[in-house]
Parts: structure tokens; C-alpha cells; sequence
């Protein structure tokens, strides 16, 4: 009876597929959970571009209001309804430490470089290579996001242990 078993190649066919297709299915959902994430990276960046232009937005008046994290009343609430408003909604918060504001240049590599605190604006961009330029006040806005994946436990995005999205966003104010 045993020999007979063995030698039974009935449902061999299925079996097989069963297995194939128990690969293909963690193969998309990790494809899933990936553009899921992808996705969720973009809102957030989203949020933090809305949360600086928010700041601009109720900051713009650059006489009496600049710097804005010190002149500018209202600035957190203005940055943190902003983020809010988008389809992230109350799940999208204002990093720890965010707003934060200082005196900028564009040096010789084409990349802001730091010139000024709040305190002491510099006169010009001489610092940073580029004498003839005047020094712009920007502000950066962070904001958090607490992620979870998808398929937890199954996926390589809950092997990463991904737990939140942070994103910050730049943007000149004078």
C-alpha cells in the first residue's frame, strides 16, 4: 500500500503551485507595503511644504514681522492647522523643535549654507563665498508622521521597524 502511495503523482501539480504561489503573494504584498510607504512619504512631505507656506503665508510682512519665530504671533498655530488640513489630518504633527529660522546663502556648491543666527544678521553673503549677495531669512518647518505597515510581520517593511516619517521644508521669508 505504501509503495502505490509514492508512486501516486495525483495533485503533485497543485501542490507545487501552491508553494509558487505562496512567493508571488509575499512578493506583492511587499510591493504593496513599499508603495504604501512611498505614498504615506509623499503626504508627509506634503505637510511640510503646506507648514511652510503657512509660515510665509502669516508672516509675509517683512518689516514689523521678520524674524518670524520671534515677531510673527501665531506662527505654530498658522503652521500646525496648515499641516493638518491636509489628508493626513490630526495623524501629521509639528516635529519637536520646528519651526526654526536663521540668516542663509547660496555658497559656490549651490547648497544654503548657514550665515546668521537670528540675533546678527550679516550684511552680506561674504561668509559663504558669495560677497555681492544679501542674506535671506528662512525658515524650516519638520513635521512627524507615526507609520505602521500593512501586512506587520509578513513584509520587509515591518522587518526595516519603519515607525514614523519625518520631513522638514524650506522656505525664504525676506
Amino acid at each position: 500500500m505504501l509503495h502505490s502511495f509514492r508512486r501516486d503523482s495525483r495533485g503533485t501539480a497543485a501542490i507545487e503551485f501552491a508553494i509558487a504561489a505562496m512567493f508571488l503573494v509575499v512578493g506583492l504584498l511587499n510591493a504593496v507595503d513599499l508603495g504604501f510607504y512611498q505614498y504615506r512619504r509623499m503626504e508627509v512631505e506634503n505637510a511640510a511644504q503646506v507648514g511652510a507656506q503657512a509660515a510665509w503665508k502669516t508672516c509675509y510682512d517683512q518689516s514689523t514681522m521678520l524674524p518670524a519665530t520671534q515677531n510673527c504671533s501665531g506662527l505654530n498655530t498658522a503652521i500646525t492647522t496648515a499641516i493638518r488640513s491636509t489628508s493626513l489630518g490630526t495623524a501629521v504633527s509639528l516635529a519637536s523643535g520646528y519651526p526654526t529660522e536663521g540668516y542663509y546663502c547660496v555658497n559656490s556648491s549651490n547648497a544654503l549654507q548657514s550665515v546668521g543666527s537670528l540675533s546678527s544678521k550679516p550684511t552680506n553673503c561674504s561668509e559663504a563665498g558669495n560677497p555681492d549677495a544679501s542674506p535671506g531669512d528662512y525658515i524650516q518647518v519638520g513635521v512627524t508622521f507615526s507609520y505602521a505597515p500593512l501586512f506587520p510581520g509578513v513584509t520587509v517593511m515591518s522587518v526595516w521597524g519603519i515607525t514614523s516619517i519625518s520631513m522638514t521644508s524650506w522656505m525664504r521669508l525676506g
